[in-house]
């Protein structure tokens, strides 16, 4: 397959950290990949929470970023460059990039990191999967070790990785407690819920096997949910910490044989990928925006 590349592109990126008022929409070079990756016309790319406190510099330390940076660790779309890793020009895919780079025209995609994408769910929506799944899956499998007829809360069942989260735990065998805000409770009874808790107007139930937080929260917050544990209990965090003695406290990292994992269940019909929104690039401000004053549900993916 022979597609015609342009010179440039349209990409949203900072040139310093800040609001997200610092966040430009500009043209600028198609990137040219490198010996080991292809270049993926994107069909769409997604929007991570954390990106926010990455672009506000608050985790430069652990995240530091060399400018000007385009966002977007997700990317779902067709390669047109590059033979590479049995990988060639028209092949579907999607692939978690971890130097970013996804949310523009065009983006550099690591061969090693690419799986053919989902045939049954649109390929903008395709997504939605790679970070929010991995995550999720690590969480409750690599993590947490679910097992059937444990008691598991997810706090945090509303956002992209919490909704996969309550799927995949349910899928081995726990009772899932989520909590979720009134906006959230019908995504989150719709992956499995087994309970839903209000976070604003119920407390958590007690004598919990694990506690998996996506979330950050005060520290009284993480103390609180840590005492919901029963004693040998598990706390899993992707966020604020657990102070409890044991708890894991991870960062997701790039997976290809997980990804193709999770594809398959999708495919198949175990794992549902749920959109809240599809908006342009362009609009990508106004979801940090809106994602810091809590605004913002499930998982948004983001159109060239």
């Amino acid at each position: 397959m022979v597609s015609t590349v342009p010179a440039t592109m349209r990409a949203a990126r900072i040139h310093h950290y800040g609001d997200p008022g610092a966040i430009r929409y500009e043209t600028v070079p198609v990137p040219d990949p490198g010996r080991d990756e292809v270049l993926v016309e994107v069909a769409a790319s997604a929007f991570n929470p954390t990106e926010t406190a990455i672009r506000s510099g608050r985790v430069r330390d652990v995240f530091p970023l060399t400018l000007p940076y385009t966002f977007g660790w997700d990317v779902a779309g067709t390669i047109v460059r590059g033979d590479v890793g049995g990988w060639s020009p028209g092949d579907r895919v999607i692939a978690r990039i971890d130097a970013g780079g996804a949310a523009a025209q065009y983006a550099a995609a690591p061969a090693a990191a690419i799986v053919a994408a989902p045939r049954t769910v649109p390929l903008t929506h395709a997504a939605a999967i790679p970070v929010a799944a991995l995550t999720a899956w690590q969480a409750v499998f690599d993590h947490a070790n679910v097992r059937p007829g444990q008691r598991v809360l997810v706090n945090g069942a509303g956002g992209g990785v919490g909704g996969f989260a309550v799927q995949l735990a349910k899928s081995a065998g726990a009772h899932v407690i989520a909590t979720a805000s009134a906006r959230s409770a019908h995504a989150v009874r719709a992956a499995g819920a087994d309970e839903i808790v209000d976070y604003t107007s119920r407390a958590v139930p007690d004598a919990l096997d694990v506690v998996i937080n996506l979330v950050a929260v005060p520290p009284d917050a993480a103390a609180s949910l840590a005492t919901r544990l029963r004693a040998g209990g598990v706390a899993v965090s992707t966020a604020t910490p657990l102070p409890i003695a044991d708890a894991v406290h991870f960062v997701t990292r790039n997976d290809r044989e997980q990804l193709a994992t999770i594809v398959g269940l999708v495919d198949a019909g175990r794992l549902a990928v749920d959109v809240a929104e599809v908006v342009h690039q362009r609009e990508l401000a106004a979801v940090h925006r809106r994602s810091e004053a809590g605004r913002t549900r499930g998982k948004i993916v983001l159109v060239p």
